[in-house]
């Protein structure tokens, strides 16, 4: 029976290996954890979120709306387990995370073609397909053994996760509900502050002591991802502008804006837990007690979990793949996830679904899938495998990386649903051409 290797149990992993399987092709799925940890995960459970729990929005007119809308069209995994752990997050999709985790590695346990194999992958196998979905966390002997073969030396860049707090430790009497514009429903408590407020919190915030590195020193960081105390060096109003930024959110206590506002965001489905929305930090957990207690409503602040730093690893994928993820020095090794450079939960995964339709279609011997530039989905892929881009970095789903509309159009959201419409089209001339039948 024809098999596919999958490396890596994480959203773009768990992807592949789902597709893979729903097309009667047997896989092997090769998790190291829980045998082998990385430095930020907790569990041995599949597609665990180590950063944010929320995969952000699902307006359509939005670029993440828009390849959420491309996935569920091609059967993702992921957002039916996201659908069944979902908490409220306004015009967000947000899940409780072990309840996420759970039922993705309930979906890939229980898949009959399908066998899970909790071991470190090492050394690549050689004789069938391979789809290597390592995650920016690929072990060290693994990275080496893509070092040897590729030939070229590794990206990478420094990533950093937020803190997150109980709801009953916020006090309530200082803070209040909203979603920004008043978007969805208010699923956010926010944290509003004075001018006075705002300033101390800052000095403390770039004065504080850190968890320092000889590349963090560096300033290798990804800018979705900058940590919180790098970004308010730029400047007094820096966060103002940022994650802190008050427009759009009136309390209405006072119906008067502050002068900066923390969000939280809700993080499991009890809505006990909320995180700190644009707060990933390298401080060291001393000081983040200390200074993130600064702000109003956190004075006694329960964290369940402090904010951390940690090492991502991406290829050169420019270089080094096919617009089909194969990598171009073979054929039958594909790479899906972060580790060609994608930024995201939703882009990882989403590169996970076209890495396992093609794995299958190299075994039947079929013409395998590019996806059309008017597509997020396809767009995004022609991004990170555009050999003419000379300065790869990591890339989320924005429409500035589709092709120009025919006719121009002044008005953004106007011209936001024409891509959205476009990209819908693009869609389903894919399915009338069966080159989607492999996920049906």
């Amino acid at each position: 029976m024809p098999l596919v290797h999958v490396i890596g149990g994480g959203l773009a992993g768990c992807e592949a290996a789902y597709h893979i399987a729903q097309a009667g092709t047997k896989v092997k799925l090769w998790e190291m954890r829980p045998e082998k940890m990385t430095p930020v995960h907790k569990s041995g459970q599949l597609a665990e979120l180590v950063c944010s729990n929320s995969l952000k929005s699902e307006l359509a007119a939005t670029a993440q709306g828009l390849l959420k809308e491309e996935m569920r069209a091609m059967g993702s995994l992921i957002l039916q387990c996201a659908d069944q752990a979902r908490v409220p997050a306004g015009s967000a999709l947000a899940v409780d995370r072990e309840l996420f985790s759970a039922l993705v590695t309930d979906a890939v346990e229980s898949h009959p073609g399908i066998e899970l194999i909790r071991e470190e992958v090492t050394i690549l196998p050689e004789k069938e397909p391979v789809i290597i979905a390592t995650g920016p966390l690929t072990s060290e002997k693994l990275y080496q053994e893509l070092l040897c073969m590729s030939g070229e030396e590794n990206l990478f860049f420094y990533d950093a996760v937020a803190p997150s707090v109980t709801l009953e430790s916020m006090d309530k009497e200082k803070i209040f509900k909203a979603s920004r514009y008043g978007k969805g429903t208010d699923d956010y408590y926010n944290c509003p502050m004075s001018k006075e407020e705002y300033e101390n919190f800052y000095h403390n915030l770039v004065d504080a002591d850190v968890s320092e590195g000889h590349s963090v020193d560096k300033k290798l960081f990804f800018n979705g991802c900058m940590p919180i105390e790098v970004m308010g060096r730029r400047g007094l109003d820096t966060l103002r502008f940022g994650p802190m930024r008050p427009v759009g959110l009136s309390d209405p206590r006072t119906g008067q804006r502050a002068w900066a506002v923390v969000q939280l965001r809700q993080e499991n489905k009890e809505g006990t837990v909320y995180g700190l929305v644009g707060f990933q930090t390298r401080l060291k957990w001393g000081e983040q007690d200390r200074i993130f207690r600064l702000i109003p409503g956190l004075e006694n602040a329960d964290f369940v979990r402090h904010g951390v730093m940690h090492r991502n690893t991406y290829i050169n994928s420019p270089r080094l793949l096919e617009p089909t993820l194969q990598y171009k020095k073979n054929p039958a090794l594909f790479f899906a996830g972060q580790i060609t450079g994608v930024e995201g939960y939703m882009e990882s995964a989403a590169t996970g679904i076209l890495a396992g339709i093609n794995a299958v279609r190299i075994l039947q011997k079929q013409p395998l899938l590019v996806l059309n530039h008017c597509t997020m989905l396809g767009a995004l892929i022609n991004f990170i495998t555009d050999n003419s881009n000379k300065d790869f970095q990591p890339i989320n789903a924005n429409f500035g990386i589709l092709p120009p509309l025919a006719t121009m159009i002044k008005d953004k959201k106007a011209r936001y649903e024409e891509y959205a419409r476009r990209s819908r089209e693009a869609m389903m001339i894919i399915e009338e051409l069966s080159l989607m039948q492999v996920v049906k």
